[in-house]
């Protein structure tokens, strides 16, 4: 049996209006009625019927995610965590990627999708920035510049590379190297930022970065150009994993002669060989957040800029013995 309105209204004893207010997020409930009514839902597996409420509120509780890959483990993760938030607030989620016809193709297709905004992601930030979203569609960044047209929602990349700097320099290295991501990208330039603020915090004038493209392929590559380096802070823990195979295949002991930091605390970071001290990126509050954020503009909020902190794991790979 489909359970309704009127069962729920009927075991929380309230009318059926209560209900439909509760359900459609109205500010007109008291948070003790609203509690009840939202057991009885609970207790009686109610569903909102999200077609019905298209019809009365002009919203599909759909949201859509705008990413330029799903190749990288930060954009999986973070694929996740924007989908476990949007379910836990009943909403539906429309991915594209951005392909060869650019953002405001994918903003298309979204608005096709009949969603209610969308969380661009990471990398495709810097392309939204160079576009004016569709007036009807509430759009939210992860890792953005600051930008009065939207709601932004970021790690504290430098404020994490920061700490994983400081945190090598304590382990009494002379001067702490960086292998950093790609230009292009928000989040490497903040991590480049923190690292360099640090050493300019200590007095030291920053040796010049290698760069990779967040792959582990492309962390083998680079140590070549970080020789003599006796420390290395990495931009994200799978070009880390490249560089830890590239350093054993030359001969070197990490951490004993280099030190490696990474960034994001991925799954497995703590079975790489050495166990990987890593900054850990909070993907599940990031996701949160930003789906509170769209929806809160879709419900008629203002813009937020809102910054989620890192913590630094530390673990083999960078303590000496």
């Amino acid at each position: 049996m489909r359970v309704s309105m009127a069962h729920v209204a009927e075991r929380a004893g309230v009318s059926a209006q209560t209900v439909s207010r509760v359900a459609n997020g109205s500010p007109r409930v008291d948070p003790a009625t609203r509690a009840r009514v939202e057991k009885a839902m609970a207790d009686l597996g109610y569903r909102m019927h999200r077609a019905a409420r298209a019809l009365r509120t002009g919203q599909t509780s759909t949201i859509g995610l705008v990413v330029s890959t799903l190749a990288s483990v930060g954009n999986s993760r973070m694929l996740q965590a924007i989908s476990e938030a949007a379910a836990a607030r009943e909403y539906a989620l429309a991915v594209v990627t951005v392909g060869e016809r650019g953002i405001r193709d994918a903003f298309a297709r979204l608005r096709s999708q009949g969603v209610d905004g969308a969380v661009v992601l990471n990398e495709a930030t810097e392309l939204a920035r160079d576009v004016d979203p569709p007036a009807d569609l509430h759009v939210v960044v992860v890792d953005s510049p600051p930008d009065s047209r939207f709601s932004i929602v970021q790690t504290d990349h430098a404020g994490g590379a920061h700490a994983a700097t400081v945190h090598l320099l304590a382990q009494g290295h002379a001067v702490v190297h960086h292998l950093a991501g790609p230009a292009p990208s928000y989040a490497a330039r903040e991590r480049e930022r923190g690292w360099r603020e640090a050493l300019s915090d200590a007095g030291l004038v920053a040796p010049e970065p290698a760069r990779g493209d967040w792959t582990s392929a492309s962390g083998h590559a680079a140590v070549s150009h970080l020789v003599g380096a006796t420390a290395v802070f990495v931009a994200n823990d799978q070009m880390a994993l490249g560089a830890l195979r590239a350093l054993a295949d030359a001969g070197f002991d990490v951490p004993r002669d280099v030190a490696v930091v990474g960034f994001d605390d991925i799954v497995d970071a703590a079975e790489y060989r050495p166990p990987l001290t890593t900054v850990r990126q909070d993907f599940d509050a990031l996701g949160a957040r930003a789906v509170a954020a769209l929806i809160a503009a879709i419900e008629g909020g203002e813009p937020v800029a809102e910054s989620v902190p890192t913590s630094l794991m530390v673990r083999a790979s960078s303590t000496r013995v």
